[in-house]
């Protein structure tokens, strides 16, 4: 792959959870760049302005972003948010006098109609400009620390693959083109749905060893090491106690809202309802999400809290006070064997 020359004036739509640390990295990693930034909330874009010292200019709509920068990015909650962030006519990205030649990339999770239809806008108003969709796994953590996993809606031969992935690169450890328009999209509300289901899961085999009178620990170091090994046990386990900086053993705090859990995992089963694809599971798991987010005790939390809202005991250790420890590397072993046995 052949050096790229990253633009010098990049445009930022949406400072929120995600996108304030997401545009701190490149703000970080690109310092010959100047940001063009806004957001509906004016504290947000001061605060960037005073991180950028200097390097960060307030912008007062998407259309001055698109004006001003060479490359935009925008990362916002919903589709509603994209289409006002794209299309409104008078301060949206395409009201833009000129786009020539401009990359357009669009980050949040929504659903691909919306995302097609600001691609078909784009393309008709602005031949020469192009717009992806690259949406995101690895949470807050992970825009943090500049691990994300980006899906990027583009060929493996597109013309900007290169450059696209050297900018994602900055925030991100994985880029992966998924084969077209929208299939970032695709890759992204795939991956939520079956995450999500993972969770639920998780939560209830749990449940169904310790009320037996397994101790959780147990239990989950036999999921280490068979078939039941996930990341959500690994890393997320929805038990708390079991992964000590998981949101779950921080009452819940931090991770991926449920909110937005329900979201993805409605799309995914629009998605699938649209392309003909038949789910045993999903109408089942959608309302798990949809309670939770209502709940009063779990609304606002990681989405693994529906642990809590499936009546989990988050206080099991009161039943299993003896500690069963199981050191990394022992973990790692077993792992290994149950791998090579085919477990």
């Amino acid at each position: 792959m052949a050096e790229q020359v990253l633009p010098k004036r990049v445009g930022w739509v949406g400072l929120g959870l995600m996108g304030y640390p997401m545009a701190t990295n490149l703000l970080r990693k690109m310092q010959d760049a100047d940001f063009y930034v806004y957001d509906v909330v004016q504290e947000f874009i001061d605060k960037f302005v005073a991180d950028g010292r200097g390097r960060v200019h307030a912008c007062a709509s998407s259309q001055e972003v698109a004006d001003k920068s060479d490359l935009l990015l925008s990362m916002v909650p919903e589709g509603s948010h994209v289409r006002s962030v794209y299309l409104t006519p008078a301060t949206g990205v395409l009201a833009s006098a000129d786009l020539s030649r401009k990359i357009l990339i669009d980050c949040s999770t929504i659903d691909t109609g919306t995302s097609l239809a600001v691609r078909d806008a784009c393309a008709a108003r602005h031949p020469d400009a192009r717009f992806y969709d690259a949406p995101v796994s690895g949470g807050v953590v992970g825009a943090e620390k500049g691990s994300l996993t980006f899906m990027l809606g583009c060929a493996a031969d597109d013309a900007h693959l290169d450059l696209l992935t050297t900018l994602l690169g900055l925030m991100g450890g994985n880029v992966f083109p998924c084969g077209g328009a929208s299939l970032g999209l695709t890759a992204k509300l795939c991956n939520n749905y079956c995450s999500g289901l993972i969770a639920i899961a998780t939560s209830e085999a749990m449940t169904i060893g310790m009320k037996s009178g397994m101790d959780p620990r147990v239990l989950a170091n036999i999921f280490h090491t068979s078939t039941a090994q996930s990341a959500i046990l690994d890393d997320w386990c929805p038990v708390p106690g079991l992964c000590p900086e998981a949101p779950a053993s921080k009452g819940y705090r931090g991770g991926f809202r449920v909110q937005l859990m329900r979201k993805d995992f409605g799309l995914a089963v629009e998605a699938g309802k649209r392309v003909g694809a038949e789910l045993a599971l999903g109408g089942e798991g959608l309302k798990v999400y949809e309670g939770a987010s209502g709940d009063p005790e779990c609304r606002d939390l990681d989405s693994r809290v529906i642990y809590r809202y499936l009546g989990g005991d988050e206080e099991w250790r009161k039943d299993f006070p003896e500690e069963v420890v199981m050191k990394k590397e022992e973990k790692r072993r077993l792992l290994r064997v149950a791998r090579e046995s085919g477990l």
